[in-house]
């Protein structure tokens, strides 16, 4: 078994910025020696054109010092983040890797964990089941 710390890092990189570099740099700094990507391709999120292609997107992230970028095929970028995220996940895990790192705007570990888990309680469950029947948050 290889016991090489690899990070995996789900993405659009629409725009790559300084935010991204950033991370890729502090996962580096955590001791991760290979960092790999999962990248949408030309188009990203609900099926939206990439502001740059996805050859220099990819480019960006390796110069700033990803290892290995990988494209998310397009059924699954163009997607809802459900299915985008599970995708991308199966991917890294197939590929070996054993981390899967992100970023935040808030910065507040606490505040993301109550927030995963309100997610996935059934009250919200149930909520959201009820709000999606009367139309509510649907895409019109």
């Amino acid at each position: 078994m290889n016991n090489r710390k690899i990070a995996g890092i789900v993405c659009e990189y629409n725009p790559f910025h300084t935010g991204h570099e950033y991370q890729i740099q502090k996962i580096r700094e955590m001791g991760y020696e290979k960092i790999v990507c999962v990248m949408s391709g030309n188009t990203v999120q609900r099926g939206e054109f990439a502001i740059a292609d996805k050859y220099s997107r990819a480019k960006m992230a390796l110069s700033a010092g990803a290892d290995l970028v990988l494209e998310l095929p397009y059924p699954y970028s163009s997607s809802g983040a459900e299915f985008f995220a599970s995708a991308a996940v199966k991917i890294l895990s197939s590929a070996g890797v054993g981390t899967l790192c992100f970023g935040s705007e808030c910065a507040d570990v606490n505040s993301l964990t109550e927030a995963a888990e309100i997610c996935e309680s059934e009250v919200f469950a149930e909520a959201y089941k009820s709000l999606a029947s009367d139309g509510i948050g649907s895409a019109s």
